[in-house]
């Protein structure tokens, strides 16, 4: 039997919160930022990377080209042999992203065919659109120079196929009439030798006023072999040898123990003076030759003490009269 029902209770509502007044909080002042004004489209822009020089040696086979291409090489120019045209334009890009480590390029072209010529003719186009207006150095030489050159190295015209040597020159000639009509600088080489090849080009391409002639002097331990590739070689073993000097044994030329007793021995004085003037005449002759790289080896018993000395006071001589000049001390600490 089941009790009497349980009324069900109200859930109890919860009073509303009273609602408070706002707090009044203080007005902050805050200060004005400055923005940094946006950077106009001219401060954008990169600087231009520099364009590099470019010189294109070219003309009739057998007139020189090769050797125009050393003489630009030991100029400092960077210089590249046979190079297809269509890649002119690579070669003046790759320039200017070299960031002026690489300022001048020599190319040397070798126009053979009708297609070759024409893909120069749309290279040149195209530097001329980037701004890149390329010197042209055209060599040619008579006709019957160049056939004594071609027998003299007994080799066949690259046009002559299986005709006469005389009539590929022809082909040839003909071909770059109008490449030759373009031309900055036209060498005629048939009367011209090595020296006087080199001196028109330098004279057209060098920097003015830069060095003439480079000078390595090298010191060397006789007991080690002479340098390959000296010019000319100086003996000092006329000069007492400091290794002898137990005090002076364990140092160099380069110290200056070693270096004062050197230079004051009997004959040291007199042999760098005279010495460095027979040098500066050698200079003059060298220069007037075209030739830019002279190799001077100074030796001793073991190239530690006295070639070392000498080879750094005819350095600084050497300088001092304008002669751009290094020192390599080949056997020094190979004891």
């Amino acid at each position: 039997m089941s009790g009497p029902a349980v009324p069900a209770l109200p859930e109890p509502v919860a009073a509303p919160a009273p609602e408070l007044p706002a707090p009044e909080l203080p007005a902050l002042e805050l200060p004005a930022l400055e923005l940094p004004a946006s950077p106009s489209p001219a401060g954008l822009a990169t600087a231009a990377p520099p364009v590099p020089e470019l010189a294109i040696i070219t003309g009739l086979s057998g007139a020189g080209r090769s050797t125009a291409a050393k003489c630009l090489e030991d100029l400092g120019w960077f210089v590249v042999d046979n190079l297809p045209p269509a890649l002119l334009p690579t070669m003046a890009e790759l320039g200017s992203r070299s960031q002026g480590s690489v300022s001048r390029i020599a190319v040397v072209v070798d126009v053979r065919g009708r297609a070759f010529f024409a893909d120069l003719q749309a290279a040149l186009e195209a530097l001329a659109t980037r701004g890149v207006a390329p010197r042209i150095l055209f060599l040619e030489a008579s006709d019957e120079v160049l056939i004594r050159r071609f027998e003299h190295v007994r080799r066949p015209h690259p046009l002559q196929a299986d005709d006469r040597l005389a009539s590929g020159i022809t082909a040839e000639r003909e071909l770059l009439t109008a490449l030759r009509g373009d031309a900055d600088l036209v060498l005629d080489t048939s009367t011209l030798n090595v020296h006087q090849l080199r001196a028109k080009i330098d004279a057209a391409f060098g920097e003015p006023g830069g060095a003439r002639l480079q000078a390595t002097i090298v010191s060397f331990g006789y007991k080690y072999g002479l340098p390959l590739d000296a010019d000319l070689v100086v003996d000092c073993r006329f000069l007492p040898n400091p290794h002898w000097v137990e005090e002076l044994r364990p140092f160099t030329g380069q110290d200056p123990a070693v270096r004062d007793y050197v230079l004051s021995r009997p004959g040291a004085a007199e042999f760098l003076e005279q010495y460095s003037g027979l040098l500066r005449l050698l200079k003059e002759g060298y220069e007037r030759e075209g030739k830019r790289y002279v190799t001077l080896a100074v030796g001793c018993t073991g190239g530690k003490h006295r070639s070392v000395a000498m080879s750094e006071q005819l350095a600084a001589r050497l300088l001092a009269a304008g002669l751009e000049t290094r020192v390599v001390h080949r056997d020094l600490g190979r004891e």
